[in-house]
């Protein structure tokens, strides 16, 4: 489980030095108490850490210099209660390394109409204070996040909570490693890409290790810890006799939990937070990786098949922000079509590597041939996952930028049975339609593989993308193809 309470966002509160103290004095009891309401709200994830009043170029300076080098803080909430010269921020901002959110608000809800004089006046000027630090931030060209209305209030709490998760995210891409077992699938041009440019752009490295090296460690695990892992697969999962101890496909489960173990071990003392890895790529294996990477995925980390490590490190993002919402997040793949014009579908799936998070029912744990890469039959879970709205998500290299791509779309219940079909598998609609859906993720150059989640909303996607300074393209209900196809033209002109 990724605890996001153990991150924290510094709520900084902006005034100067010319309303005398006992201004001043208001300013931070006013602060302070929107900061605990802030940090006491349920749907807010992290922590809301209350900071002293800035008034000064060096106070303002120091805070954020602060909250860069600060290692669980990872955004700041900004407020001007009074009026706080903007040019004084200018320094601060210059270094700013987190990412931000402008909340424009003011301590009082309403217009206290009979008694209200200049002297409330002078204390309560967050109307066009924030208007002043809105400018600087504007011409500094800085990304952030605007959230308008009073603190109490559940839209603005929802917003900031949007925010908190997709900085949460953001931190948790800061050096994080990714690895990918083998190399990319052959000859497949969108899951390839510019790993030295990722890491530059978003702070995770990813580098190659032969199989070898993780069949080493997948050969060093003790059948102790076989037998344990097994008797954890016999209580979780539905299992046939020909899958427990004696029966024909054992043997199939036994290699299996040696895989996950391994690969677990392999990911874990490296510190790693996510894999990939491909069917023409198995020296040494006994079968492709399922159960192993479903269950890994559940455990947190990131994965995508056929060496897709920008998918991977998307899942892996995936997971923290949507860590203690309801709904899962996974790898998945638009795998084929179902054009009946009354009802059209897509059925999403993969080989055998989608996450169980998404299951609507209890999984079944199943020993099949696969077909592909020429190894022994690899055990899976296979379930359906439920419908309700969810999302996908795609990262491509566009050459001069990457581009992160949500559809979003509604999964419904399956319609039919699906005896021959042993993979974890979901049906949805993508909107605003399948035929423009399609072709608008077509036309944006999206991938095949990608994020897939029922709890994070286009609200989450769009503050990430803000933070990492990712090209957003939302395919969703008022999508209309030349819109979408004018919008991408624009983009194009912007990012040269």
């Amino acid at each position: 489980m990724i605890d996001l309470k153990t991150l924290e966002v510094w709520f900084i509160t902006g005034s100067q030095n010319l309303y005398g103290e006992e201004t001043l004095k208001k300013v931070a009891e006013h602060s302070l108490e929107i900061a605990n309401g802030l940090n006491g709200a349920q749907q807010i994830p992290v922590k809301v850490v209350y900071k002293p009043t800035v008034k000064s170029t060096e106070e303002i300076y120091a805070i954020i210099q602060a909250a860069n080098t600060a290692e669980n803080c990872i955004g700041i909430i900004a407020w001007m209660h009074t009026f706080s010269p903007a040019k004084m921020w200018i320094r601060g901002l210059s270094i700013l390394q987190k990412p931000l959110l402008h909340l424009h608000t003011q301590y009082n809800r309403d217009i206290p109409w009979s008694s209200i004089d200049m002297d409330f006046m002078n204390l309560n000027q967050s109307a066009h204070g924030d208007r002043e630090f809105g400018f600087i931030v504007s011409r500094m060209r800085k990304n952030r996040k605007v959230v308008v209305g009073h603190w109490q209030d559940t839209d603005v709490l929802a917003q900031i909570s949007t925010w908190a998760r997709a900085a949460a995210g953001w931190h948790d891409w800061q050096g994080a490693k990714f690895v990918r077992f083998g190399d990319n699938m052959r000859f497949v041009a969108v899951t390839d890409g510019d790993k030295v440019e990722a890491e530059l752009k978003f702070g995770f490295s990813v580098n190659t290790y032969g199989i070898g090296d993780l069949v080493a460690v997948i050969n060093g695990i003790s059948s102790t810890e076989i037998e344990a892992l097994i008797n954890e697969y016999e209580a979780s999962y539905t299992m046939d006799a020909a899958l427990l101890k004696g029966g024909e496909k054992h043997q199939s489960v036994y290699e299996a939990a040696r895989i996950e173990l391994g690969l677990s071990k392999f990911l874990v003392d490296g510190g790693f937070k996510g894999f990939s890895d491909t069917f023409e790529d198995l020296h040494g294996m006994v079968q492709l990786p399922g159960i192993a990477a479903q269950r890994l995925m559940a455990d947190g980390f990131g994965f995508a098949g056929e060496g897709d490590w920008k998918t991977a490190a998307l899942v892996r993002a995936f997971k923290v922000m949507g860590s203690g919402l309801k709904g899962g997040n996974a790898f998945m793949e638009d795998y084929t079509y179902h054009f009946d014009p009354n009802n059209a579908l897509v059925l999403g799936s993969h080989m055998l590597e989608v996450d169980a998070s998404l299951a609507k029912d209890k999984p079944a744990l199943e020993v099949h041939p696969l077909g592909i890469g020429g190894k022994a039959d690899p055990a899976r879970l296979v379930f359906n996952v439920a419908g309700g709205e969810a999302l996908n998500a795609s990262i491509v290299d566009m050459g001069n930028r990457f581009r992160l791509l949500i559809n979003e779309v509604e999964a419904v219940e399956p319609q039919n049975d699906l005896p021959n079909l042993p993979v974890a598998r979901v049906l949805w609609k993508p909107y605003p339609d399948m035929k423009t859906g399609c072709a608008a993720w077509i036309y944006a150059g999206g991938a095949h593989h990608t994020a897939y989640s029922q709890n994070l909303t286009a609200e989450h996607l769009q503050d990430f993308a803000d933070m990492a300074g990712l090209e957003f393209i939302r395919i969703g209900k008022d999508t209309k193809i030349d819109q979408l196809r004018n919008e991408l033209r624009w983009n194009d002109i912007y990012y040269k």
